[in-house]
């Protein structure tokens, strides 16, 4: 859940100082296209695990670049992936961690290699403007280009407001991808009003090229999976803040009453707790009645405490 927040480490660049290529297009408009072509910009958790799970998936793509503004961004993601992949190797040896890396290329510029069958996959900071701002760029580097699809990998931003200065409607959609991406099976693909169903299907049959089940959604607040969660965890911390039960009690029953891999309060941990904290922040912007303002939160945000990453959060990890 939450996965874009933790896609870029820059909130800033994106179509300020940031080149954008030129584009050769084919000058030819495909119905319904098979994906050949990937650009994702952004390389956090969630662009590097698009590229790595798209990479793994074996060599259906011609080529795969990841971009993001600065070149330590990119290296961390390079490592982060080959890491990935050696541990998935000592479980299965018929992993090629050298092959698979070959097929990603990493890039400070918004450049694909070939604009033929080519998706281009959004997945950096959850800022509303950033967001904007870097897709007016991208429909102005594609506006002549017929077959190339763009989609926003939000998990918590309507897909409408981040593609208010899309040209090609048609050609735009969202396609929400869960952490880890190459662990976790499903995708959301949301198809707006002027989405064609030439851009769903291919965006469907992208999604099961590379193992994993799609699902279809509308534009609506948290789309399937985060609208119903959202709800689930602030009820928890409600719980918690009334003193109703503890964070372990609240987190057992669930698992073992409820058949959840994880409780309420571990899941947060997961995910980040300042990451939670934003994400509550603009759902009660958007809608007051959906989720609770949690004094516990940023209690725990202010004081550092961001869950697993920093060792600290509702548990204590090592």
């Amino acid at each position: 859940m939450f996965r874009a927040l933790l896609s870029s480490s820059s909130k800033i660049g994106y179509g300020t100082n940031l080149y954008f290529g030129r584009s050769i297009c084919t000058s030819k408009q495909l119905d319904a296209m098979k994906v050949e072509n990937m650009l994702i910009i952004g390389s956090g958790l969630m662009g590097s695990g698009i590229a790595q799970a798209s990479a793994q998936s074996g060599p259906h793509f011609n080529s795969i670049v990841i971009q993001d503004v600065n070149q330590g961004a990119l290296d961390k993601a390079a490592a982060r992936i080959k890491s990935n992949l050696e541990k998935m190797k000592s479980k299965n040896s018929s992993i090629n961690v050298d092959e698979i890396m070959g097929r990603i290329t990493f890039s400070t510029n918004i450049q694909p290699k070939s604009t033929d069958n080519l998706l281009v996959i959004e997945a950096i900071t959850e800022v509303l403007d950033v967001k904007q701002n870097l897709f007016k760029n991208l429909s102005e580097q594609f506006k002549d280009c017929p077959n190339v699809i763009l989609a926003t990998n939000t998990s918590s931003l309507p897909c409408k407001d981040i593609g208010i200065h899309v040209t090609n409607h048609s050609r735009y959609a969202g396609l929400h991808f869960f952490n880890p991406v190459p662990l976790m099976k499903l995708v959301e693909v949301v198809k707006l009003d002027n989405t064609s169903d030439d851009t769903y299907d291919s965006l469907v049959d992208y999604v099961k090229s590379i193992g994993k089940v799609s699902v279809k959604c509308k534009d609506t607040p948290g789309f399937i999976v985060n609208r119903l969660l959202l709800p689930y965890m602030s009820e928890a911390i409600q719980m918690l803040e009334r003193g109703d039960a503890t964070v372990r009690d609240i987190d057992t029953a669930m698992k073992l009453g409820a058949g959840y891999p994880m409780g309420p309060f571990e899941l947060m941990d997961y995910v980040g707790l300042d990451t939670v904290q934003l994400i509550n922040a603009v759902w009660m912007k958007r809608d007051p009645s959906l989720i609770k303002p949690s004094k516990i939160i940023k209690e725990l945000v202010d004081s550092g405490h961001f869950g697993k990453k920093s060792g600290k959060g509702f548990y204590e990890y090592k």
